[in-house]
Order: C-alpha cells, then sequence, then structure tokens
C-alpha cells in the first residue's frame, strides 16, 4: 500500500485508487486497460462485418427468390458483389460446370450427375460453407480469451493488494479500519476493472456466436437449395 493512500485517506476517489496504487496494481491494471482496447476493436470490427454480411443476405435472397431456373439464379448471382452467400454458390457451380464438362467429354455419365458426383458435390458445398464460417469467426476466439481472463487477472490484483494490505498492518502495528481500508480499496479497483472489460466482451461473444450460427445456417440453407434446383430440373 503506498504512502500517499495512507496519509490522504479521508479524500480518496477511484482516480486516486488507481494513480495512488501499488507498482503490481498497477501493471494488473494496464494489462486489463489493454484487453479492454483490444476487445472494443474487435467488437466494433465484428459488428461492422455482420453487418455487412447481413446485408448482403438480404441481397442475395431478393436476387433469387423469384427465380427457379439455375442459368437465370447463376446470372443475377454473378451480378452481386462478393459475399460469403456469392462465394458458396460460386463454388458450387463452378464444381458442377467441371462434372458435366467432363461427363459431356467422357460420354458416359450423360446430363445427370451419379451418387458419387452429387457426393462430391456436397462436399465442395459443405467445405466453402466451413470457409466462410472460419472468415467470420475470426477474432471471437480472442474475445472469448479476454472475457474468460480479465476477471482472474482483476481478481490476482485484488488477492495481491489485500496480501501488501496486512503486510503494510504487520509493519504498522496498527489494524484500525482507517488503515486497511484504503489498501483494500485499492485492491478491489482492480476487480471492478476486471469485470468492466469482462462483461461487455461476453455479451458480444454470445451475440456474435449466434449471428455465426444464423450465417451458417443461412449457407447451408442455400446449399440445400443449389441441390433441389438441380434436381428440380433433372441434372441429378
Amino acid at each position: 500500500m503506498s504512502a500517499a493512500l495512507l496519509q490522504d485517506a479521508s479524500r480518496l476517489d477511484a482516480w486516486d485508487l488507481v494513480l495512488g496504487g501499488s507498482l503490481s496494481g498497477q501493471i494488473v491494471l494496464g494489462v486489463t486497460a489493454f484487453f479492454s482496447l483490444v476487445s472494443w476493436v474487435i467488437i466494433f470490427w465484428k459488428l461492422g462485418q455482420f453487418r455487412r454480411v447481413r446485408r448482403q443476405g438480404i441481397a442475395f435472397v431478393r436476387s433469387t427468390e423469384r427465380l427457379h431456373r439455375l442459368e437465370d439464379i447463376s446470372r443475377s448471382v454473378l451480378r452481386l458483389p462478393e459475399s460469403p452467400y456469392t462465394r458458396v454458390f460460386r463454388s458450387g457451380l463452378s464444381f458442377f460446370s467441371e462434372l458435366q464438362s467432363g461427363g459431356a467429354r467422357g460420354g458416359v455419365h450423360g446430363p445427370g450427375l451419379t451418387e458419387t458426383q452429387l457426393h462430391a458435390l456436397r462436399l465442395v458445398l459443405e467445405k466453402g460453407q466451413a470457409e466462410e464460417r472460419d472468415q467470420l469467426a475470426a477474432g471471437l476466439p480472442w474475445l472469448a480469451v479476454i472475457a474468460t481472463v480479465s476477471p482472474l487477472l482483476g481478481l490476482l490484483g485484488t488477492v495481491i493488494g489485500v496480501m501488501n494490505s496486512f503486510v503494510g498492518v504487520a509493519h504498522s502495528g496498527s489494524a484500525n479500519i482507517a488503515a486497511v481500508a484504503p489498501g483494500i480499496a485499492e485492491a478491489l479497483v482492480t476487480t471492478v476493472a476486471g469485470l468492466a472489460v469482462a462483461i461487455p466482451a461476453v455479451i458480444a461473444y454470445n451475440y456474435f456466436v449466434s449471428r455465426l450460427n444464423a450465417v451458417s445456417n443461412e449457407l447451408e440453407g442455400f446449399a440445400s437449395e443449389f441441390i433441389g434446383v438441380l434436381a428440380r430440373e433433372g441434372r441429378l
């Protein structure tokens, strides 16, 4: 516990506890502040990214919902800007075109796909979905780490602060509340800081995971719809 806190304990506020705290407490607060900065950068980054993907999903649905033929859907999707939805659709369409051209050259499979080729097409679509999900999930593991570690870091600072307070009491020989309270208050500041960092990180992480699952389900639905269009046109 610092001498400044002991000398003027009656006029302490939160800012005094931060500036006049021990070196260990200030190190913990510094690391916590860094975690807070990183978490808010990730939060604003993912907010912008998921809002952009949501707009792209709406545009994709509007451009394809009234079309039934694969050629019409392909022309409409090719006019859209790059998005997770168009990339998954294009990967499936490209692979399907390769299968059809290979079958035409060999003259073996005819106009439709074999069971093996259909399975391969499903795998290609699933691979595209997994790649898009991995891109959208970037940064979320760090948000989870910050949400988990920040309270523990704050608790560590509190434990160290309480230990320092009791060491100070032992050295001064006085155990009255005026001597112990500033040190305890200083120790609790790190816990408050840790919780202040962790709470928005936890809320944001759970929100982004729910958005990620929603986008994954949409991509899976579009991939199934792609197979459905092929079946409806007798290309399977």
